[in-house]
């Protein structure tokens, strides 16, 4: 009976990944086009490249979205984990209604947070524009930062940080050597999150921004109504550096492990250990 699933689970895993990547492998390719058609390739051309860098407009939404993506991530990893780490302390019962709390975004639609941000700086008098866009994509982004740590926390030994100090390690110390590097892949996992949903977002976006201010995804939006490749170009540029960084990702830490005479997956201390 398992052996006649098995070709259905291979079959079905086949189809959902033709039908994940195929339209990627079909932006990349047109984004080469000779000509403005999105359905018949004419040529090999670098035309829509040369547009998109020449395009003031598109090349300061992709920096807004890069500079918004990356101060979000590295601001709310910092106060998620921090978050986390405090709860882990905390009694239960708080435990549980912050978490309760935290989770209340994650599953809230984008629309309702929108626009309850957007009357929030409204009511607040505040201008909408690349400031409100950072401090919404920074709210939205910290509940999934501590979803991803909360979890590696509790996997800890809850005197870790105690034993530390009981031999001679400073509070900082016993955060930042002991605690930290054990749930650094919770971390790493969160701030991933984190850059994947600010650099996504569209709807938060669109809400709390104002004139003048464009993130990618608004631009696109803007430019829905009339066909431009260069968009193609620029979203193949973006899925070439989400490439780069998951292939550094994965190979440097086995440059490092083979560097060190570690086997993959084996911590440092461990050289002589059999696992």
């Amino acid at each position: 009976m398992k052996n006649n699933r098995r070709p259905v689970g291979k079959t079905i895993m086949i189809l959902a990944i033709i039908f994940f990547y195929l339209p990627i492998v079909f932006m990349i390719v047109f984004s080469f086009n000779d000509s403005r058609s999105l359905t018949n390739f004419t040529g090999f051309s670098l035309r829509w490249y040369e547009k998109m860098w020449n395009d003031s407009e598109m090349m300061e939404s992709l920096y807004t979205t890069i500079v918004i993506a990356v101060l979000a991530t590295v601001i709310s990893t910092i106060v998620g984990t921090i978050s986390a780490i405090g709860l882990s302390k905390s009694r239960k019962i708080v435990q549980d209604v912050v978490l309760q709390i935290n989770d209340f975004p994650i599953m809230n639609p984008e629309i309702v947070t929108a626009i309850g941000l957007m009357l929030f700086f409204i009511t607040l008098g505040v201008e909408r524009g690349f400031m409100t866009m950072l401090l919404a994509h920074i709210a939205f982004c910290i509940p999934y930062v501590i979803l991803s740590v909360m979890p590696k926390i509790r996997s800890l030994d809850p005197n870790l940080a105690d034993a530390a100090m009981d031999l001679g390690a400073t509070p900082w110390q016993a955060l930042t050597k002991v605690i930290v590097p054990q749930i650094k892949v919770g971390i790493f996992s969160g701030a991933l999150i984190a850059f994947t949903m600010s650099f996504d977002d569209f709807i938060i976006s669109y809400f709390v921004t104002g004139r003048g201010v464009k993130n990618l995804s608004i631009m696109v939006y803007t430019m829905s109504k009339r066909v431009n490749p260069s968009i193609n170009a620029i979203s193949t540029l973006v899925v070439l550096f989400i490439t780069l960084v998951l292939v550094a990702a994965n190979v440097i830490p086995i440059i490092k492990a083979k560097k060190l005479g570690l086997k993959p997956g084996q911590l440092p201390g461990q050289e002589g250990r059999r696992v």
